[in-house]
């Protein structure tokens, strides 16, 4: 069991600092109607070479006389125009109703096609990053840690001030705010859910008296934090033996850890339509599935991430108003938009470190049209949509 979980370490980190999406399978092409010759093929080109822009080249072997011509012809696109960088994906399972806008959710626009968003660096300098929240107060919560544990929980105004809001903190992970309290998770280490550790609590701190109060001890690597409508938690697992979700009644106490079998979820969020969004990490078919909170059991739709999930890593994710899905690839260092309903997939911004979480802006100086990304090299990052 040790060595095993040894090199779960080892595969852990190594998926986390390769980063690299595996090639996607090339379509392949349909045989030619009877009686006309094959088209020459073009020119083989490498697929890291291939521009996204380039249109399907048409054959230029005449059809023999007599032959049908062919209905449509392919051109090719104009010098410089966009491209979508993903293909549409149909979702695993019929989808269910459309969602409907949520507490916890942003305002960014209705994507019409896979435009990349504008990146920018909001601030750097900090520890390993691993999640966020916007207070309502002018300020963007972030989860500092360290791979061999303690931490904090800094704020960010938009000014670029910096301070404390909680001192000492073992490993934090997810956020939520509730009114005028912050409830986060503890004791987020990769090694003490590959060792099983019970080490891990919930806890909550008050912005107005700055009272930090611990909500529920035992558990195991508590990551992702969302909260349903009736107040209770639900906190995600991603590694070891106790993989999967945890439910914490709303005033703390006994957990109760759902049965549901989804793989290494670590993502989380509640929308106010009564669904709850998890994303996988570890597992070699990384996907998002969308559950009913009134019945946590199954997973009423699930659509596939782009690559090995093992080296692409999901980690936080963010849900806006139409119901669209933002992950946070934290080793493709890349955020992707899923959409849920259709399956339809868009790398929105790439060339990020490590990525971890996202978040809509929320209060004084934030945009809540974009997206606020932390990443495990102690950087945030704005990314806003394009504006057509």
């Amino acid at each position: 069991m040790i060595l095993s979980r040894v090199a779960m370490v080892g595969a852990v980190v190594a998926g986390a600092m390769v980063g690299a999406p595996l090639a996607g399978a090339q379509p392949v092409p349909a045989p030619p109607a009877p009686g006309v010759p094959a088209p020459v093929p073009a020119p083989t080109v490498p697929a890291a070479a291939q521009p996204s822009s380039v249109a399907p080249v048409p054959s230029t072997n005449p059809a023999p006389a007599g032959a049908p011509a062919p209905t449509s012809v392919s051109a090719p696109a104009p010098v410089g125009a966009p491209a979508p960088t993903t293909a549409s994906v149909p979702a695993t399972v019929a989808p269910a109703a459309t969602t409907t806008p949520a507490a916890t959710t942003g305002r960014a626009p209705a994507p019409a096609a896979c435009v990349p968003w504008t990146v920018s660096e909001v601030a750097s300098g900090f520890g390993m990053l691993e999640n966020l929240a916007f207070d309502g107060r002018g300020n963007v919560l972030l989860s500092e840690g360290a791979p061999s544990g303690g931490g904090a929980v800094r704020t960010l105004t938009a000014t670029g001030e910096r301070g404390d809001l909680v001192e000492d903190v073992n490993s934090p992970g997810g956020m939520v705010v509730d009114g005028s309290r912050v409830i986060f998770t503890t004791g987020n280490n990769a090694m003490s859910g590959l060792m099983n550790a019970t080490n891990g609590t919930v806890e909550s701190v008050d912005l107005d008296t700055g009272e930090r109060t611990t909500l529920v001890e035992g558990l195991t690597m508590p990551n992702g934090l969302a909260q349903l409508a009736d107040g209770d938690l639900l906190t995600t697992t991603a590694l070891g033996d106790r993989v999967g979700i945890t439910r914490i009644p709303a005033g703390g106490g006994d957990f109760e850890r759902l049965s549901v079998d989804l793989g290494s979820v670590n993502g989380i969020a509640a929308t106010a339509d009564g669904k709850v969004v998890v994303d996988t990490s570890f597992d070699a078919d990384g996907a998002v599935h969308v559950l009913d909170a009134a019945d946590l059991s199954a997973a009423t739709q699930s659509v596939p991430l782009p690559g090995d999930g093992r080296t692409n890593i999901a980690d936080d994710l963010a849900v806006d108003e139409s119901g669209n899905v933002y992950v946070a690839l934290n080793g493709g260092g890349k955020v992707v938009r899923v959409d849920p309903v259709s399956g339809d997939r868009c790398d929105i911004a790439t060339g990020l470190t490590m990525v971890s979480s996202v978040r809509f802006g929320s209060g004084t100086g934030w945009d809540s049209t974009a997206l606020y990304a932390t990443s495990f090299d102690g950087s945030v990052h704005k990314l806003t949509p394009p504006t057509s």
